[in-house]
């Protein structure tokens, strides 16, 4: 049945009756999608974008017209007064300290109400890495609020937020834990509580991985500032690297100055010919976030037909493209990896093992054959060799290639003895 690949009769048979089981989901993700991409696409329309708009900047890059356009499209699809889209926004982690330097000032107080954010932002807060130039170098307080049964608690929210209270950060996706993902309705929640007890609070949403898998972003909903990577969602599989930040026009110019410099912002940035790549990626967006989606609803079909805990379920709506899955035992998570890795477009030769991973207390494993270094739309598996032994699965380029990873990972366990 599966051309190409050496796949076991039992594994093609299950493989079928998931797509089955993934029916529903995928009618819910292709409506989504559809209306995302009309989002975009009247955006592009009512800004005219043209050709023009490619043109390559260099030295200072005032004036740049494609940029400036951008920024503006940019801000009309995610509901936003005002963006910055760069291509020299290094990473997600880069986007969001830009943000967090550029609007938090000495002796003001950030709230986290997702619990402890993301590993590699401790730094920047100041949670490990003191002395590095973190927010606490600089003066900046920093508490958090615990999830209650891994939910947001509201009550405890507005409990602690007060007038002294300058940001409520939000991480909106899972990250590298089992809790949910948060819902743009459950942000605007956490944006109603704060602002009823600070009507001038910032609210900050990390957004990264959650770009287009709702029909709406959180700065629909209350949130004052968003910010996430070029190479996840909003990049759509297109852009080699970069960011935004996007919200109140006031905020994102402060992060502009941050950026550049006080005083020039936004007017200066060459772009040195990124901008149609910039452009397309967000146009395509959209659909790549889609075809992630339901690359992992089938692995959570798929492996959930074999015994296996998965978060979330096939069957439940997401908010993120992350997928968990408990395999039990590091020699199934090594498999696992090594069957997506055997997959890939590029580096499939590579056998992925684990190893004493920087800035993790255990060995970890890797797999991702990605066209952009550390792109995590394209298809890639990672897990810590730890209990309860969980890998988490993002992205997919399109459905159909990250089907076939899926089933070759599974292959790599039968062929080891170690799938259900």
């Amino acid at each position: 049945m599966i051309p190409f690949f050496n796949i076991s009769e039992k594994i093609e048979n299950a493989s079928e009756n998931a797509l089955k089981m993934c029916c529903n989901q995928f009618e819910k993700i292709n409506e989504i999608t559809e209306y995302n991409q009309l989002k975009v696409q009247k955006a592009f329309i009512e800004f005219g974008i043209s050709e023009s708009h490619f043109v390559p900047s260099t030295g200072y890059g005032y004036g740049d017209r494609g940029r400036e356009t951008l920024d503006k499209v940019w801000a009309k699809v995610f509901g936003a007064e005002d963006a910055l889209v760069r291509h020299n926004f290094t990473c997600g982690t880069h986007t969001l300290a830009t943000a967090l330097f550029g609007v938090l000032r000495p002796g003001d107080k950030m709230l986290c109400v997702t619990g402890t954010p993301y590993d590699t932002i401790h730094n920047v807060i100041g949670i490990t890495g003191q002395g590095m130039g973190s927010l606490k170098d600089f003066g900046v307080e920093y508490n958090e609020i615990p999830l209650k049964d891994e939910r947001i608690d509201l009550k405890a929210i507005e409990a602690a937020v007060n007038s002294s209270t300058t940001m409520v950060y939000i991480q909106r996706s899972r990250g590298y834990e089992l809790r949910p993902s948060l819902s743009v309705d459950e942000i605007g929640q956490i944006c109603t509580a704060a602002k009823r007890k600070n009507p001038d609070v910032i609210i900050m949403v990390d957004n990264c991985y959650g770009e287009f898998t709702e029909k709406r972003e959180p700065c629909e909903v209350g949130a004052d500032l968003i910010a996430g990577s070029l190479i996840k969602n909003a990049g759509g599989g297109i852009a080699s690297t970069g960011g935004y930040i996007a919200g109140r026009s006031d905020l994102v110019e402060k992060c502009a100055y941050r950026l550049t410099t006080p005083g020039l912002g936004k007017e200066v940035g060459a772009t040195l010919g990124l901008n149609r790549e910039l452009y397309m990626g967000l146009f395509f967006a959209p659909h790549t976030v889609g075809e992630a989606l339901k690359s992992s609803v089938f692995i959570s079909a798929l492996f959930e037909s074999f015994g296996y805990d998965v978060t979330p379920k096939y069957n439940e709506d997401r908010h993120d493209i992350v997928q968990c899955l408990g395999l039990e035992n590091p020699e199934s998570l090594v498999a696992f990896c090594q069957g997506i890795q055997s997959g890939s477009p590029i580096d499939s030769f590579v056998l992925p093992e684990p190893w004493d991973m920087p800035g993790y207390d255990s060995k970890v494993v890797m797999a991702a054959g990605a066209f952009t270094l550390g792109s995590s739309i394209e298809l890639s598996a990672d897990a810590p060799i730890r209990e309860p032994y969980y890998a988490w699965i993002q992205g997919g380029l399109n459905f159909h290639s990250a089907k076939i990873c899926a089933m070759l990972a599974a292959q790599q366990m039968e062929d080891k003895g170690l799938l259900k």
